[in-house]
Order: structure tokens, then C-alpha cells, then sequence
């Protein structure tokens, strides 16, 4: 009998304790477009990055439960910065944006007013760091500097110091282009040739068939100055990964294909990954992709923060990330941490080769008296951002 009056006593007290819990809703902005790839096997799939922000929400959850947190997810589609408006209307001030530049900075600026907190998992743009910053946006996404900088330590720490460069006719080409620029002038790489790929439209696989790349390409890299290593910028998706194995001379590659840097990859199994990389195929029947790694680091900063102010209030949450007591464990051999003048996460940078990890930047004698992760990407010496 005693037993039941207990048994019952902390049932009651566990269900009141759930009734009474704080509820923290986060939002997941993303736009729905397709993308393309020439590579059938990485066609992203439909939840790509928020499949990451469901599973972190889960591991919120499990440590919510003993503190009396609950958190929910809700996918919005892409219309705009009334989305953001839409949300804070309903009490969401958390937001995690998947959108592209432009669009980021107009939900920001939209839910400003509002005190609405997003985290960029999506966009690599430097000047939303930089000249563009604003105060209520945080990013788990890395930057294309940060990318860049990872390669160049590497392929640097390699003596391959000769570059051939090739960047696409795309204004995202472009920018990652000057990111590995500035990176091989930091580092002390020189690029021997700096060649154009031009999108002269066309279908991508009905027109270009295995025979006529083969021809193709050998004779696009014929004649460039004696080089270690092509690295290419092709954001766009239009030509780099056809370059391993069809160059003229017999040269690795790397940026945009080959060698790559990325914040997470469905190979990586140190520091406990593998047990992550589980859970998510379990779940999705399908490996982790780097922007899924983005959102789940979004929504596990939420839910550290929340857990650890005891608070759902984002403006309380944004001062914790930026102070010194915060880190996230996030399997990759380093607590992450926040950049307080820019408001980008520090985090390694994996470099893949679609199949296993080579290795992890930054780079063994790559020193900095902060933290060696501000050798990756625009340091605060450096930046140009004023936090508004």
C-alpha cells in the first residue's frame, strides 16, 4: 500500500511537473527549391537540414525532461520576412533560417523589433558577418573564408603550395573564389594561374556526355605553369566535379571537389560521431549532411542555453552564447564556442574526400593567442562588423 501511495504520489507530481512545463517553440525558415547537382548520389534530400534541427530537438528533450523544458519545432516555408513577423505574432522568437543572403537579412530585419533571435545554418556569405552583420542573427553555418582557410592550412601543412586555380562565371563562384585568394595570400600559397570556367548553359547530363568531357577538360587545364594542386571554386554546380582524373597533368583537386572542406560529412566517425551519425540514419535512413550538422548545432545552442539560464527568453539565451561559460560538445575534437563581435560559432573544419575524412583544420602549428579555431575565417583584428 505504501508503495502505490508513493508510486502514485510521484506519478501525480511528474504529471503536474509536465503540465506546468515551459514551452520553447523554435521556428525553421527554409525555402523549398530543388537543387541540382551533377553528382546523382548527392542530390540533397527534402528535409535536408531541418531532418538535423528534428534530431537536436529530441536531445533537447531527453535533458528537458529533468528541467521542466519542453521544446517543439515548427517548418515554415519561405514567403518572406512576414514569416517572421507570423511567428513572434504566435510567441516564436527562436528561428532557425535556412535562406539565402538577401532573404536572411529581411526576416532579420523583420523580427528585429519583435525580438527575434535566428540562427543562419544555410548561408556562408562573409558580409553577413562582416559589413551586413546585425545583432539578433547568429551562425552555426561556416563561413566561406573559414572554408577556404581550412584547404589552404592544409594543402600549405602539405607543401603543396602551387595553385591552379579555376573559378566558375557565377557571382557565388566568384566570392568563394576571392575567399581561396585571400587564403593562399595568408598562407603563403601562390596561385601560378588564375583561369575562368565559363556556364555556357545546357543540360547537364543529356549534353555532356562522358566522351565529350574526356576531350574537354584535358585541353581546359593544357599549358597552365607548373602547379601542385587545382583548386576550384564551383559553387554553382557546373563543372568541378568532373575535373578528378580528366586535368592533363596528373594533379590532385580540391575546393569544390575532390579534396573539400565542409562542416560535417556522412564519414566522419572520431570523437563519438559515429553515434550521432546512428541516431540520424536510424531516424532518416539516410546519412548527415552538412547542413543538417548546421541545424542540429542551431537547435542544441538553443537548448544548451535554455537549459542553462533556465530561461525562454532569446535575448537572455543570445547573452549566454556570447559570454565565456558557453560550449557545445559537438563531435568534431573541440568545444565550439562563439565569436562575440561577429556572433559566427568557431568550429573544425572536416576536410572530405566523399568517402573518408582526411583531416581536420586547423592544422597542427597554425597558432593563435585566443584560440587556434580564429585561425579559420576573419578575425576580430580584421573585422568590419558593428553589431546592430
Amino acid at each position: 500500500m505504501i508503495r502505490l501511495l508513493l508510486a502514485g504520489t510521484f506519478l501525480f507530481a511528474w504529471m503536474s511537473a509536465s503540465t506546468d512545463a515551459a514551452e520553447i517553440n523554435i521556428g525553421y525558415l527554409r525555402r523549398t527549391d530543388p537543387k541540382s547537382t551533377l553528382s546523382l548520389i548527392q542530390m540533397p534530400a527534402n528535409n535536408d537540414g531541418i531532418a538535423g534541427a528534428r534530431l537536436a530537438i529530441d536531445d533537447n528533450n531527453t535533458t528537458g525532461r529533468f528541467l521542466n523544458q519542453q521544446f517543439s519545432l515548427e517548418d515554415v516555408p519561405l514567403a518572406g520576412g512576414a514569416n517572421a513577423i507570423a511567428l513572434a505574432e504566435r510567441g516564436v522568437s527562436l528561428v532557425v533560417a535556412d535562406l539565402p543572403p538577401d532573404e536572411l537579412l529581411n526576416a532579420a530585419g523583420a523580427g528585429a523589433p519583435r525580438k527575434v533571435l535566428f540562427f543562419n545554418v544555410g548561408a556562408s556569405d562573409d558580409r553577413l558577418r562582416e559589413e551586413d552583420c546585425r545583432a539578433n542573427v547568429v551562425h552555426t553555418a561556416p563561413t566561406r573564408s573559414m572554408l577556404a582557410d581550412a584547404l589552404a592550412q592544409y594543402l600549405v601543412w602539405k607543401q603543396w603550395r602551387r595553385w591552379l586555380l579555376v573559378v566558375g562565371s557565377h557571382a557565388e563562384d566568384k566570392l568563394y573564389g576571392d575567399a581561396l585568394r585571400r587564403s593562399a595570400k595568408r598562407f603563403g600559397a601562390r596561385i601560378v594561374q588564375d583561369k575562368v570556367f565559363e556556364d555556357t548553359g545546357g543540360a547537364r547530363r543529356t549534353d555532356s556526355g562522358v566522351v565529350q568531357i574526356q576531350r574537354q577538360l584535358p585541353v581546359f587545364t593544357q599549358g597552365a605553369p607548373a602547379y601542385d594542386v587545382l583548386v576550384a571554386a564551383d559553387e554553382s554546380e557546373v563543372f568541378a566535379s568532373y575535373l578528378p582524373y580528366r586535368t592533363w597533368d596528373p594533379r590532385p583537386v580540391a575546393g569544390s571537389a575532390g579534396l573539400v572542406p565542409t562542416s560535417w560529412d556522412g564519414s566522419h566517425d572520431q570523437w563519438g560521431a559515429v553515434q550521432l551519425q546512428d541516431r540520424f540514419m536510424k531516424q532518416f535512413s539516410r546519412r548527415m549532411t552538412a547542413r543538417d550538422m548546421q541545424a542540429w548545432t542551431a537547435v542544441r545552442m538553443i537548448g544548451e542555453s535554455a537549459s542553462r539560464t533556465r530561461s525562454t527568453d532569446a535575448k537572455e539565451m543570445l547573452d549566454f552564447l556570447k559570454g565565456p561559460d558557453f560550449a557545445l560538445a559537438a563531435f568534431k575534437g573541440q568545444r565550439l564556442t562563439l565569436r562575440d563581435w561577429n556572433l559566427q560559432l568557431r568550429q573544425p573544419i572536416l576536410l572530405s574526400d566523399g568517402r573518408m575524412i582526411v583531416s581536420v583544420s586547423p592544422q597542427e602549428g597554425f597558432l593563435h593567442q585566443v584560440s587556434e579555431l580564429d585561425t579559420l575565417g576573419i578575425d576580430r583584428p580584421e573585422s568590419q562588423c558593428r553589431l546592430k
